[in-house]
């Protein structure tokens, strides 16, 4: 199990991979939406926004009504983040969970699939 700290370094880890993206990138496939990640095994949640500069104002946080909703075990957060691990298959063996609405959804498979 991942400790707070390497889940922390992973969000802000994750915050500068997509400010590198290239701005036109960005602005295609996300729009400005809250988000929080509930880390199960650690019981945490982390929070921020995304918007035109990737992803902002990162902070723990009680479980928030974000507008897109994830949950993922810390072990699988730092394979994800470190891109040892695929997002598809991780959504997809539930490994990791996403709530968000249908055009969420659609721009952030999108996102993933490019």
């Amino acid at each position: 199990m991942a400790t707070e700290q390497e889940c922390d370094e992973a969000f802000h880890a994750l915050a500068d991979l997509l400010a590198r993206l290239d701005p036109d990138l960005r602005t295609k496939y996300i729009l400005p939406r809250t988000v929080s990640c509930k880390v199960s095994d650690l019981g945490l949640v982390w929070s921020g926004r995304l918007c035109d500069d990737g992803l902002v104002d990162i902070t723990t946080a009680d479980e928030a009504k974000a507008q897109i909703r994830c949950s993922v075990n810390s072990d699988d957060l730092l394979l994800l983040v470190a891109g040892k691990q695929n997002v598809p298959t991780a959504w997809a063996t539930g490994r990791l969970r996403i709530q968000a609405g249908p055009r969420d959804m659609l721009r952030l498979t999108s996102m993933l699939s490019i």
